[in-house]
């Protein structure tokens, strides 16, 4: 026996073993992977069998009803994408056996995807290559088999050899590299948004033609991702990492990115000052301060539908002695009116702000977070509002315009009998575009400075100063400069000499005890 013979007999698998022998990931894969071969009965545009096959001289096959319509709008062939026109075609006869197979007319031998098949040019018949080379090229009888029209060796094309089917590889076709197609009138038809019109008359018909002509479809709007900068990045992600790993219906995502803060509250920030307006009715002036420093959103709403002339023209709808009076709806109905956002907004309650006092301005809802624009102000205290609806501003001027308004009367719901009005609003104070003008302001210096930071980091960076010991000698002390010597006594200078200590003896007179 010889030795070493079951050296490479081990208790595991080894790398090359799993690799070439396991179905391990090979090095590279070899190019015969990528091959997909098309069936000869089959059209190489369709991919489909053929019914009215036609051929090239290089003997690929096509069908009459696919071909024409694309040589017609390409004018390349659909193989090798090289020009080509419908009168190179040769049409072809197949022949089929009793079982509905193409088989050789003179042998009766079935094709299949191992045989040898070629036709003649001139009649377009197609045979076996075992037909043609017994009875014609070794005859030296170059007429057709069945028609005997006589032909030459250029006119026999090669359908198929199984030595050669580069030809049948669907990887390498022009049309399938490029998805060039030619759409089917079928399937345009289904798509016709007239297919389901039975019976139209004439008018109807070129109403339609004309809204086909002139109808463009509305161009969709890229929208462009935001991202968050210094001023509107949260403290948590987006938790699109998270989601991707665990959901395959998420688009995988690798980096965590900061969630972005609602706009309004990074501006709400740099409101610090209180708004004031000045709202004048058929009965004289209101002047009011907005509390916009402490429920910013509730303010905004109030000041910008001031300033777009939203209350003009408006009537206070509802009032009742010693309670409040209401206004703001643009309908005078009390159902009616939006904010500037057209949806309601969320209450603010703050706990300083309460409706005490007279001429507290406050805003009416019909129900929890359904602020619109419709506000009212205080007769008097009313703290059973409270937390119910949000307190924004207080008459600071025009207190004796609110005794003329309650001494109004009133039918018996609550309509004042007499007009009240607003005439106009007059805005005196807008913080808020402070606020926009100040964080425009900081955002173009944010960027600027990481212009400057980005700029610096392309910079090469300084050489870094050797800051190395320097030695003078080896051994001990090798790092002290020996010119630099240690400084010396001055000539009449004496070393003080060191007291010597008295030992005593005896007991002494005992003055110290």
């Amino acid at each position: 026996m010889g030795k070493k013979q079951h050296q490479s007999d081990k208790m595991y698998l080894t790398a090359t073993e799993w690799a070439t022998f396991y179905g391990g990931k090979k090095a590279k894969a070899p190019d015969k992977a990528k091959f997909r071969r098309l069936p000869f009965s089959c059209c190489s545009l369709s991919l489909q069998p053929f019914e009215h096959p036609l051929c090239t001289k290089e003997g690929v096959i096509f069908d009459l009803m696919n071909i024409v319509p694309f040589l017609k709008k390409y004018g390349v062939s659909p193989v090798t994408g090289k020009p080509m026109s419908a009168k190179e075609l040769v049409k072809l006869h197949f022949h089929k056996n009793s079982q509905d197979k193409y088989h050789c007319p003179v042998t009766f031998k079935q094709f299949n995807e191992n045989t040898h098949i070629v036709a003649i040019k001139t009649t377009g018949n197609v045979f076996a290559y075992d037909a043609v080379d017994r009875l014609n090229y070794k005859t030296k009888n170059f007429r057709d088999l069945l028609t005997d029209e006589a032909f030459t060796k250029a006119d026999v094309i090669t359908i198929q050899d199984p030595t050669n089917l580069d030809k049948f590889n669907l990887a390498n076709f022009y049309h399938v590299k490029n998805n060039l197609k030619v759409p089917d009138e079928e399937e345009e038809d289904l798509k016709s948004s007239k297919r389901n019109l039975k019976s139209i008359n004439r008018e109807t018909m070129d109403i339609l033609d004309e809204l086909d002509r002139e109808y463009k479809p509305q161009e969709k709007q890229s929208e462009t991702k935001k991202r968050a900068d210094k001023f509107n990045a949260a403290h948590f992600s987006t938790g699109a990492v998270a989601a991707s790993f665990t959901s395959t219906a998420v688009n995988p995502e690798t980096q965590h990115e900061s969630a972005i803060i609602d706009e309004d509250v990074v501006r709400y920030k740099y409101v610090k000052k209180k708004a004031y307006v000045r709202i004048i009715t058929n009965k004289g002036m209101l002047n009011v301060e907005l509390h916009s420093d402490m429920v910013p959103k509730t303010c905004e709403n109030f000041l910008k539908l001031c300033q777009k002339g939203y209350y003009n023209g408006t009537i206070f709808h509802r009032s009742i002695r010693n309670f409040m009076i209401q206004g703001g709806d643009p309908t005078g109905t009390g159902t009616g009116g939006e904010s500037i956002w057209e949806s309601p907004f969320k209450d603010e309650f703050k706990p300083n702000l309460t409706h005490t006092g007279r001429g507290v301005l406050s805003m009416a809802n019909s129900g929890p977070n359904t602020n619109k624009s419709q506000f009212f102000i205080t007769y008097r205290s009313c703290r059973h509002l409270d937390q119910k609806h949000t307190v924004f501003g207080k008459v600071v001027g025009g207190l004796e315009t609110i005794d003329k308004m309650e001494a109004v009367p009133c039918d018996k719901k609550d309509k004042p009998e007499k007009e009240l009005r607003i005439e106009a609003c007059q805005v005196f104070v807008d913080p808020y575009t402070e606020a926009d003008e100040q964080l425009a302001k900081d955002r173009a210096g944010q960027v600027e400075k990481e212009r400057l930071e980005a700029v610096a980091a392309k910079q090469p960076a300084a050489k870094k100063q050797d800051n190395k010991l320097k030695t003078f000698k080896q051994g001990v002390g090798k790092y002290i400069n020996p010119a630099i010597k240690a400084p010396s006594l001055e000539l009449g200078d004496e070393p003080s000499k060191k007291k010597k200590k008295t030992m005593a003896s005896g007991f002494g007179n005992f003055s110290n005890w």
